[in-house]
């Protein structure tokens, strides 16, 4: 074989998946445990988020956070009364909770996707709504994708903006740097002249202390 096509190989074993298919799981929401359909992706929590939550506004619903110190559901995002024709014809509640996979793996993130209606979980009403939670997640990969790119365009953006603010702040000291050094330059030329003018003037001194002496009577 040649070296070329086993470094090949090689360097796919050691590819990471960014995305893996959609699974049942469960979490908790509302003090229950909740059937849920949870997407594992190889991304940024950020980038996963805002995919899902542009993805559901996209269609025309509004969405609310869970906030508050002592609210056990923060961080879960809700679409009340929503439409996502890929899951279902009817208006129902989507739950959407975004969170890293654990400490260690930075880009490894969990979507966690509950749907209710009138307080029950639809997920668990049967096998219909589960599969095309399922298929409605696994096609979310291209958003998250895009996503993820944004983030990135806009962190490099900073980049350049920290390079060229840094970059003028060097020109600007070199500006400053430079008038001192010209200062500088003219301090000296005008020190110089001024032991000139000195010097004469100590001669012109020295000549009448010389007259005065020469004055005395021996």
């Amino acid at each position: 074989m040649r070296p070329v096509a086993i470094l090949l190989i090689a360097a796919c074993l050691y590819i990471v998946p960014a995305f893996s298919q959609a699974y049942e799981s469960s979490i908790s929401y509302n003090k229950k445990k909740q059937k849920a359909i949870v997407l594992e992706c190889g991304y940024p929590e950020e980038a996963a988020e805002n995919a899902i939550i542009e993805k559901l506004k996209g269609l025309g619903n509004k969405s609310r956070e869970e906030k508050g110190m002592f609210n056990g559901d923060k961080g879960f995002i809700v679409f009340r009364n929503a439409y996502v024709t890929d899951i279902s014809d009817k208006d129902m509640d989507f739950i959407v909770k975004v969170e890293r996979k654990s400490r260690k793996e930075k880009d490894m993130t969990n979507v966690y996707l509950v749907i209710t209606k009138n307080g029950e979980n639809m997920l668990a009403a049967g096998d219909t709504y589960a599969e095309h939670a399922k298929e409605f997640l696994n096609k979310l990969l291209p958003d998250i994708e895009v996503a993820n790119l944004e983030l990135n365009i806009k962190s490099q953006e900073n980049e350049v903006t920290k390079a060229e603010k840094k970059f003028k702040d060097l020109q600007d000291d070199q500006s400053s740097m430079e008038k001192k050094i010209k200062d500088l330059q003219d301090d000296l030329k005008k020190n110089a002249k001024n032991q000139e003018d000195q010097q004469k003037e100590i001669g012109n001194q020295r000549g009448l202390l010389d007259v005065l002496k020469g004055k005395r009577k021996s």
